[in-house]
């Protein structure tokens, strides 16, 4: 089977307390699975892991009420960036590639 795949939404909502907790669990998972344990010590009990699991998160930084992520957290994850897609040139292309000449002007219609 496979393993657990876990994403929290919004992340840095989180308060700092509860983020430095989890971020002390996750390193204990990594740690296992770099290791290639079968079983480890997970908060007070000898469990079995899979190492497909994997934990992701989300956040959208400079909004009021969210926490900056510790150092610690922060080295767990890779950063990826996100954008609104350009939906005008995602039209125009699909609409290109469905034969039409005047693919650009009905994509700003649509």
């Amino acid at each position: 089977g496979c393993g657990s795949w876990c994403c929290f939404d919004e992340f840095n909502r989180i308060n700092i307390e509860v983020l430095s907790v989890i971020a002390q669990q996750i390193l204990i998972i990594n740690q296992a699975k770099k290791e290639n344990k079968e079983m480890f010590h997970f908060e007070g009990t000898y469990m079995k892991i899979n190492s497909n699991c994997n934990v992701f998160i989300t956040m959208n930084p400079g909004y009021a009420g969210r926490a900056e992520l510790p150092d610690n957290l922060k080295a767990l994850f890779r950063p990826c960036a996100m954008m609104v897609p350009d939906y005008a040139m995602i039209g125009e292309i699909r609409l290109y590639s469905y034969g039409f000449e005047t693919a650009r002007e009905n994509a700003q219609k649509i």
